[in-house]
């Protein structure tokens, strides 16, 4: 292959790319929008929260991203409805942590629970003959 082919086949893939919606320079501006809606939640909740809630939240984190993020969007919607009078202590995120589970198992959604089946019937006749080869 010459480079002129070589060449051509980028400017395909580039063209395919952006397309697409996939283009190289929008990785950029996306990874830039990412960042700056992440500075603006962790701005709204250390206004809307104590630190102790905070603290809470952020091991709540560690373990399970998808229910903090839940509660992070429910305590962004209250605050912005003005439904927060005062800074969410340790107690009410609790309550709001029981409210969010209970949802999400009444939703179906809880993700937690676990379910073994376990073959019924044991060893065959047929079994034994496979340990004496």
């Amino acid at each position: 292959m010459s480079d002129a082919d070589l060449e051509d086949i980028r400017k395909g893939r580039l063209a395919q790319l952006q397309q697409q919606g996939g283009a190289p320079g929008a990785d950029g501006q996306d990874d830039q929008r990412k960042q700056q809606e992440a500075e603006a939640r962790a701005s709204i909740l250390s206004q809307i929260l104590h630190p102790e809630a905070a603290d809470r939240l952020g091991r709540i984190r560690i373990v399970k991203e998808s229910r903090a993020t839940d509660v992070e969007n429910r305590l962004i919607m209250l605050a912005r409805s003005g439904q927060l009078r005062a800074k969410v202590t340790e107690e009410q995120l609790k309550e709001l942590l029981g409210a969010v589970a209970e949802n999400n198992e009444r939703d179906g959604t809880a993700g937690g629970k676990i379910v073994v089946s376990r073959r019924k019937g044991g060893w065959d006749d047929d079994d034994d003959d496979l340990l004496d080869l």
